[in-house]
């Protein structure tokens, strides 16, 4: 497809009230995960430590995958044909996040990846552009849903229960906006999220994330969902938001409301 075409089949992602949205860097406040290509990206405020300042570039390049983790060769054929690359285009800004779908039309990422987008463009591991229908975030946690027209190739499992201290880790997704990458680790505990205290208990882990990896899956050895990355810290520890919070809110008919436009 020519790009023309592909760019006049992207669809933006509308406010509630049929303005355009938009989103860009959130300020100073912005999570680790997720890589703007304008702007500082700052650790979690409990554990401080130097800001990144890695530029991304809009388009980001096409290259094979790092490895397949702790996952088989069949399990990392399906998660990389579940795992899609996010950009937002909003706010004379690009940033660039993860996401994962969790059924035809369904993906799940973080809400600082696609809130206050004017544009957020899906696009799979083998480059394939996915027309955007909606957005809509929580308030409880740094979670999305982002609803496409098109099916997606694969979807995952969502596992039925947190992992615990030691269990395996993988987690899938595009740091920096470039190629698929998995990395892998274990459980290192639970913390009271040190963002959005409401939330509760998050998982810690050890397996290492870049700006661009927000929104990506953790999978167990099975390749089952436990966790979805939001953010890390100075010593390289990554924080997911756990598998029983995805459930709850998923569950919850008022939890998700549509992306806002960027602020004038």
């Amino acid at each position: 497809m020519s790009t023309a075409s592909r760019d006049a089949r992207r669809r933006r992602v509308r406010g509630p009230s049929g303005t355009t949205g938009a989103v860009g860097l959130l300020a100073a406040s912005l999570l680790v995960g997720c890589a703007p290509v304008q702007g500082v990206l700052d650790e979690v405020p409990q554990m401080p430590g130097p800001r990144v300042t890695d530029l991304v570039p809009s388009e980001a390049p096409m290259t094979a995958p790092t490895g397949t983790g702790i996952l088989s060769p069949d399990g990392f054929d399906a998660v990389q044909r579940m795992a899609v690359r996010i950009r937002n285009v909003g706010c004379g800004t690009l940033t660039t996040g993860s996401g994962f779908a969790i059924d035809a039309t369904v993906l799940i990422t973080n809400r600082h990846v696609v809130e206050q987008s004017d544009e957020v463009q899906v696009s799979t591991y083998d480059g394939r552009d996915i027309d955007v229908a909606t957005a809509s975030t929580a308030a409880l946690a740094d979670l999305a849903i982002v609803r496409t027209v098109e099916d997606l190739p694969s979807y995952p499992v969502l596992a039925d229960a947190d992992p615990v201290r030691g269990d395996a880790v993988t987690v899938v997704g595009y740091p920096q906006g470039g190629a698929l990458t998995v990395t892998s680790g274990t459980v290192i505990g639970e913390t009271t999220d040190p963002i959005n205290e409401n939330l509760g208990q998050v998982l810690v882990t050890d397996a290492p994330v870049e700006p661009g990896s927000s929104g990506s899956a953790a999978l167990d050895e099975e390749g089952r969902v436990i966790g979805v990355v939001y953010a890390k810290n100075a010593a390289g520890q990554s924080f997911l938001v756990p598998v029983s919070t995805l459930r709850r809110l998923l569950d919850d008919t008022v939890a998700f409301t549509p992306t806002q436009a960027c602020e004038p």
